[in-house]
């Protein structure tokens, strides 16, 4: 018998490699079976999900949500009912100066779980809106790789990695130095580095070439300039290299940072992004990435499959977080599990660039459990889908 039953729905967990029809089963906040006619205690809860969609807990990968604490940071509660996310990593919204505060104030009473990137600046991303827009690595003086080593080492409970943002938007004229410096604290404390690149310089080869095995180039699905397909519509060299030495390659959707023409040709080339994210913040949520269920839809209408769209969601972001326990529906693992609703129709989405998709696709967030009790009882009516 079993704290909370969710029936007869299609349960798509890519970490199996499982695709069918079953009951999932949670107890003591874990998940604890997948079978067929599980039932939930005499005090338990049994949810109906049939003709519906269950995954596990969803992870995105990408959020800026130190919600009244930086000028780019959303709420996190919405953030993850709108987006179908038990699981928000925040990447780098704080740095060594101010994660205490993120920590006390957002990570620690939020009901859905919240881990994070610490940036690799002192001050995290603190200039970042319609009217100021400051690199926060343009000025080698914030970034200080002791104290940036000194918190991570601290709070490795909730410390996943070390954020750097580098380009001509982020970083000015310091070029690949922020990436060296966060790859130092990296490897001393035994941590993945989660690298933004937006307008060169750097180059795609000069920062890849100094990314190691399990760290994460996000925006990695971005239009010209510093995409990853040629002119050819090929797949780079130097990204295909990278990913063979075991890059990351993460979406981070965003205000400016996806491209449909880049993700068709990606996707056509057979090179599926590792991780859909949303890269959620105070403009992205205003423009044409919204949320990540949005997000997800897009790449299923560009013509990934289901499950792989799935598998970015779910496994492959826990991989790159080092998190065998989230992302999973094995026997034991967290008990997060995402319920979709897979809408058929015609629906309007359009990229950072303007182009506009009509798609046959549209996955919602039906409903949540995190920690293994229901949490949200989904979204009826999604709203924009651009």
């Amino acid at each position: 018998m079993y704290d909370l039953v969710l029936k007869g729905g299609r349960v798509i967990d890519p970490s199996q490699e499982l695709d069918t029809t079953a009951d999932v089963a949670f107890s003591k906040g874990k998940v604890a079976a997948v079978g067929k006619d599980l039932k939930a205690s005499a005090k338990g809860e049994t949810r109906d999900v049939s003709g519906k969609i269950v995954v596990p807990g969803i992870l995105d990968l990408h959020t800026h949500i130190y919600h009244l604490g930086t000028s780019l940071g959303v709420d996190p509660v919405q953030t993850a009912k709108d987006g179908g996310s038990t699981t928000l990593i925040d990447a780098g919204s704080a740095g060594p100066g101010n994660y205490p505060g993120f920590l006390k104030h957002v990570i620690e009473p939020c009901p859905v779980r919240i881990l994070a990137y610490l940036n690799i600046s002192f001050a995290g991303i603190p200039y970042f809106s319609k009217t100021t827009m400051v690199g926060e690595c343009q000025d080698i003086r914030l970034l200080d790789v002791n104290e940036c080593r000194r918190v991570a080492a601290e709070n490795r409970d909730t410390i996943v990695g070390i954020k750097v943002r580098v380009g001509r938007g982020a970083g000015g004229t310091s070029g690949h130095m922020p990436l060296d410096m966060a790859v130092e604290v990296a490897d001393d404390l035994g941590l993945p580095v989660m690298c933004h690149l937006d307008h060169p310089p750097p180059s795609r080869r000069e920062v890849l070439d100094r990314m190691r095995p399990g760290d994460v180039l996000t925006h990695c699905f971005r239009p010209f300039p510093n995409a990853p397909i040629d002119g050819a519509g090929r797949v780079r060299s130097e990204i295909n290299e990278a990913r063979a030495r075991g890059i990351f390659f993460d979406v981070g959707h965003g205000a400016g940072s996806f491209g449909f023409k880049t993700g068709r040709e990606m996707i056509d080339n057979g090179f599926y992004p590792d991780c859909i994210s949303s890269d959620i913040h105070c403009l992205s949520i205003e423009h044409t990435m919204l949320d990540n269920m949005i997000t997800l839809s897009k790449f299923l209408c560009l013509g990934m499959p289901l499950n792989e769209v799935i598998r970015a969601a779910t496994v492959n972001p826990a991989k790159a977080i080092r998190r065998a326990d989230l992302g999973t529906l094995k026997v034991g693992a967290a008990g997060d599990a995402v319920v979709l609703d897979h809408r058929k129709g015609k629906f309007e989405y359009a990229d950072v660039l303007g182009e506009t998709l009509v798609g046959k696709h549209r996955l919602v967030n039906a409903g949540m459990v995190v920690g293994g009790k229901w949490w949200f009882d989904g979204i009826a009516k999604p709203g924009r889908t651009r």
